[in-house]
């Protein structure tokens, strides 16, 4: 696949958006593919009350957010090792984001069982396809995140100064599944992530989701750790524990960014939700906004 052409789109305004989602998947790639297999999108469907939800493209996930002044990010999940499940390329991804470059910002996703592959990836993903940043699942990838083995990719993602992002706590993707269809939920402990953050001070980690059952590991890691965030995605805030709207609210005001999880999760049913939380009115437009805009870049900030 060769690079995609010079992207033509208006570049985002965060002047004119409402909200950043921090937090979207692109769940079928054009020919159909799916990013998951049968039974594990059967799981997460039920694990969300997300039955039969549509797949949309990502030229629709575009449609979506641009119909609602805002803007997004996109990635799918490289875990071929663990799952034997081929992903949607990252290529493909970057380039239909670059088609709509007015409201998407494409991260990819490379399985650290790749070994030094994924290291050359990462760097032409970003210099060549215009990637932002990258997408780990440890439990998907099947690899505890401070394990040495992912180290060389790491240092690539901070030499390019992109961010990644960590699924953290528990997943609905394997949920009722026998065995959780072999997906082990220890990985993704935040906690395992501070470490990456000890060794890549430079790097920017956002850690994804309420981090059920460690939530509060996940507070001291961003708390500690200068270059550690938090995206909201994945749960409806009306379910957020206390001590993160507490922390959300004060000491982690500059950190924390909204995420849906869309498509199992629409802007609009966390945004409807995340209106009734007791979030400070001046912390508001930090969390759906500036936060997302300056970790990203797309402020001169």
């Amino acid at each position: 696949m060769t690079a995609s052409p010079p992207v033509t789109a208006p570049r985002i305004d965060p002047a004119r958006l409402t909200a950043i989602d921090v937090h979207t998947h692109a769940e079928v790639s054009r020919t159909g593919h799916p990013s998951l297999g049968p039974e594990l999108m059967a799981a997460s469907e039920k694990y969300f009350a997300a039955h039969g939800h549509r797949q949309p493209t990502i030229a629709e996930t575009a449609d979506h957010y641009r119909q609602r002044n805002m803007a997004a990010v996109v990635f799918t999940v490289d875990a071929e090792h663990a799952l034997g499940h081929p992903p949607i390329p990252n290529e493909e991804v970057a380039e239909d984001c670059a088609a709509h470059a007015d409201v998407l910002i494409p991260f990819a996703s490379l399985d650290p069982w790749r070994g030094r592959a994924a290291v050359r990836e990462a760097r032409r993903l970003v210099e060549e396809y215009g990637v932002r940043g990258f997408k780990f699942h440890p439990s998907l990838q099947g690899f505890s995140p401070d394990d040495r083995m992912a180290y060389p990719l790491y240092e690539v993602i901070e030499e390019l100064g992109v961010p990644a992002l960590f699924h953290t706590g528990q997943t609905g993707i394997g949920a009722g599944v026998p065995g959780g269809g072999g997906i082990r939920l220890k990985y993704s402990n935040p906690l395992l992530v501070d470490d990456v953050a000890v060794d890549f001070p430079h790097l920017p980690i956002i850690l994804a989701h309420p981090s059920f059952p460690w939530q509060d590991e996940a507070l001291a890691v961003a708390t500690h750790k200068p270059n550690v965030h938090i995206d909201l995605s994945g749960w409806s805030p009306k379910y957020f524990p206390p001590q993160l709207v507490r922390y959300a609210n004060t000491l982690l005001k500059d950190k924390v960014l909204f995420g849906s999880d869309y498509p199992v999760i629409t802007p609009d049913r966390w945004l409807a939700d995340f209106a009734k939380l007791d979030i400070r009115p001046e912390v508001r437009p930090r969390i759906l906004k500036d936060n997302a805009a300056r970790l990203l870049g797309l402020t001169a900030d």
